[in-house]
């Protein structure tokens, strides 16, 4: 179908007829820090889902983008690959990259064209993947992101010579401003229209040795097309020539695993390489100098460099002092501190609204209801257990967004590279720091992030300590524990105590995972570490639209997660608390009831009233299956300072650590009044039940030192059942999950155990 493309068509109307069918999907590639899943998430909005490439742990990402096509509006499918530097694959995620590109993906076709993102602030490096890629043979379009950063630099570029020496079109845009992104729909929908004449990519020429090389392998390899069971692409033949021990090479030689014809193809491949290597080629050297050398030209006849604007000198200054060994340092943790600072007191108005709100149906919701189990269930189960995890989603979204400010605004690359000084002396490179620091948010993306590091060895131990940083699961219970047991007076006349301790507690993870990953590098997995190699990329100012759209996909993750495992186990916890329900010891109390009616009056009758159902309440839950449970493993958790209730809380949450709040709530919420939910702040009810509670003997069941000891076991500990499971993924063995749950169980047992009994000596019980 011939497409009539205007620059304005992109913006049509709503009610214009949707039509069936997709007009094609296009792959989306690019270097990291280049703003290409910035500009993804632009063109597809809300239409977007991610799943895994079939038969690898490589995660896709994928959108439909909505355009007008003449009288109507057609969808374009949208893939967004993963940020790459190379077709040279050394990691899984470049791997799928080339994968996708030459239709070689298990279960995926061939793209109908390729969208290619580069920084226009930093085009000669960009250049080189993009070479690349246009010679896989699809159409391509370029988008230029980030030409504002280019101008401010004093970069001028001549799209249109651009686009001739290349042979696509060439588009600049600033995705975070949504400029220029109507030009791009149209130059898509033009590559699209295969009716429509494109310019011919222009690969570029390898010295005639390595051109004669790739012919001759492939030629060979076409005898064994019908064991190969598919054609060899001349990029696929160029890595596997060039990239010696390669992902290609590999690859393609376990292709068939008949033994004769894979030693001849080994044989080929030495053959043709030792030619090579005596024609005075050399194998790591021969694709980047031929490539950065036309790309010399090109930029040449391209590019346009301008005197230096101030921004660029401001720039500079800038990154004199962010990247410094000392200064850089202690920005990144003032850094940290103002962000865990507003995290705790940015969100008090809209915590206390949802927590009104949670109170309010919960008291409402049972006003409907007749007392007895069903009651219970919705009250103290559902509503309160829930509402108990949700009143801590604004602090989410709040961490969320300032992550998604530091990395829009370009500061995450260069903190990655203070960091790479400390993780490098511990067997880590920088590279780890941005896995890391994704657990902060979730342990389940971070840990799939590590996929970047092109070592195994390096993303084995940067898995194994990611889960000791602080994810939004941990929030709740830092901030309820915080708030009901650390006085909120300021430290210095600067930051709060309440601040400094949720610091505190995020900084711990940090500093703990230091030494293990040392201890790891030096026992289980012994080997050096490649030195870092990343681009800054340049100062913007971050899009409130990015950022909003941040904020919205990681909160309704968040949402998602505590309406389905956490008010699954919630409902488990409420049940164990609730069951069995003894007839003697309602027909006790009822007798003791009536004796009370008969005997008092007024207030004392009330009063007496109430502490009977206190008493029928804790009878109840002391002869509960999760008492049963909590009372068994009373011994161990006792030398931390813990009674039954809060080793069962614990107990339940292995399976997703938020539980702890909700089954915290169970249990207290079931041993109040009957006028305890009909009203009131869940949440502050909550830590006044927590500050209230006496053991057996009498004792304070929580003090501020028993808190304290229980973040820190929340910090150290794994309770996370699908941490474990995406750890299983993505190293391909129950090993590493079974070596992280053990070593960190028995870390936060010890640390809780020397926190109380150090406290206790030094008289702070």
């Amino acid at each position: 179908m011939k497409l009539n493309i205007l620059q304005s068509s992109c913006h049509c109307s709503a009610d214009a007829p949707l039509e069936s069918g997709s007009l094609g999907t296009v792959a989306v590639v690019g270097n990291p820090n280049t703003g290409k899943t910035t500009l993804f998430n632009m063109l597809t909005g809300l239409r977007q889902h991610t799943g895994n490439y079939p038969g690898v742990t490589v995660e896709k990402k994928a959108g439909q983008m909505i355009v007008a096509s003449g009288g109507g509006r057609r969808i374009v499918d949208l893939v967004d690959l993963p940020g790459t530097y190379s077709l040279a694959a050394a990691s899984p995620d470049e791997l799928i990259v080339a994968d996708v590109l030459l239709g070689q993906a298990p279960g995926e076709p061939l793209p109908d064209a390729v969208l290619i993102v580069a920084d226009a602030s930093n085009l000669e490096r960009n250049l080189f993947l993009v070479s690349q890629v246009i010679e896989c043979g699809l159409p391509a379009v370029l988008a230029l992101n980030m030409s504002d950063v280019a101008e401010s630099a004093g970069l001028r570029i001549d799209e249109a010579a651009l686009a001739r020496e290349l042979g696509c079109q060439v588009v600049p845009i600033v995705a975070t401003r949504s400029r220029g992104l109507n030009r791009l729909r149209a130059a898509i929908f033009r590559t699209l229209d295969r009716a429509e004449a494109r310019p011919a990519a222009r690969a570029i020429a390898m010295p005639e040795p390595v051109e004669q090389a790739v012919r001759s392998l492939q030629e060979f390899l076409a005898g064994h097309a019908e064991r190969l069971a598919r054609p060899v692409h001349r990029v696929e033949a160029l890595r596997v020539l060039l990239d010696v021990a390669g992902a290609a090479e590999k690859r393609l030689t376990g292709l068939d695993k008949r033994g004769p014809s894979v030693l001849r193809l080994n044989e080929k491949i030495g053959q043709l390489r030792g030619d090579l290597r005596g024609a005075g080629i050399a194998l790591e050297l021969a694709e980047p100098q031929t490539r950065y050398a036309r790309i010399a030209e090109i930029m040449q006849a391209c590019v346009r460099r301008e005197r230096l604007r101030r921004f660029a000198h401001l720039a500079d200054r800038l990154d004199s002092a962010l990247l410094h060994p000392v200064a850089g340092v202690l920005v990144f943790l003032v850094v940290m501190a103002l962000m865990f600072q507003a995290i705790y007191a940015g969100a008090a108005p809209l915590m206390n609204a949802i927590d009104s709100g949670f109170g309010w149906l919960g008291g409402t919701v049972a006003g409907w209801l007749p007392a007895g189990a069903v009651q219970s269930l919705v009250r103290d189960g559902l509503i309160a257990g829930v509402g108990a995890v949700l009143v801590f989603l604004p602090q989410v979204l709040i961490l969320f967004a300032i992550i998604a400010v530091l990395e829009d605004c370009g500061y995450m690359a260069r903190a990655a590279f203070v960091m790479d000084r400390l993780l490098s002396k511990v067997g880590l490179s920088g590279r780890s720091f941005v896995p890391m620091l994704a657990c902060f948010a979730c342990a389940v993306p971070g840990i799939m992030a590590a996929r970047v590091i092109e070592n195994r060895r390096d993303r084995i131990a940067t898995i194994l300590v990611s889960p000791l940083m602080s994810c939004s699961a941990r929030l709740p219970i830092y901030v309820l524990l915080i708030s009901a047991f650390i006085p909120n007076r300021m430290v210095f006349g600067l930051v709060s105590l309440q601040g400094l301790t949720l610091f505190a507690l995020y900084a711990i993870g940090v500093t703990i995972a230091i030494p293990m990953a040392w201890l790891f590098k030096r026992v289980l997995l012994r080997g050096r570490t490649p030195a870092l190699l990343m681009e800054m990329p340049g100062f913007r100012w971050p899009s409130v639209k990015v950022v909003a759209m941040r904020m919205y996909d990681r909160g309704l993750s968040f949402l998602a997660r505590a309406g389905t495992v956490i008010l699954l186990v919630t409902v488990i916890v409420w049940a164990l608390s609730y069951f069995p329900r003894p007839a003697r010891i309602h027909d006790a109390h009822e007798a003791q009831r009536f004796a009370a009616r008969a005997t008092l009056a007024g207030g004392e009758l009330k009063t007496g009233l109430i502490r009977i159902d206190h008493d029928e309440a804790g009878e109840y839950i002391r002869q509960s299956f999760l008492a049963r449970a909590g009372h068994a493993i009373e011994p161990a958790v006792r030398p931390l300072g813990w009674d039954w209730r809060i080793g069962t809380a614990v107990l339940a949450s292995f399976p997703a650590r938020e539980v702890v709040i909700s089954t915290l709530g169970t249990i207290y919420n079931l041993g109040h009044d009957a006028d305890a939910g009909d009203g009131g702040d869940t949440s502050v009810q909550l830590q006044q039940t927590l500050r209230a509670q006496k053991t057996a003997d009498g004792r304070p069941a929580f003090t501020p030192l028993i808190a304290i000891g229980l973040m820190v076991f929340t910090a150290l500990c794994c309770q996370c059942a699908a941490t474990l499971v995406v750890i299983k993924r993505e190293t391909l063995s129950w090993r590493w999950p079974a070596i992280t749950f053990g070593y960190m169980t028995i870390l936060a047992y010890l640390a809780t155990l020397l926190v109380y009994q150090v406290g206790r000596a030094l008289g702070f019980a």
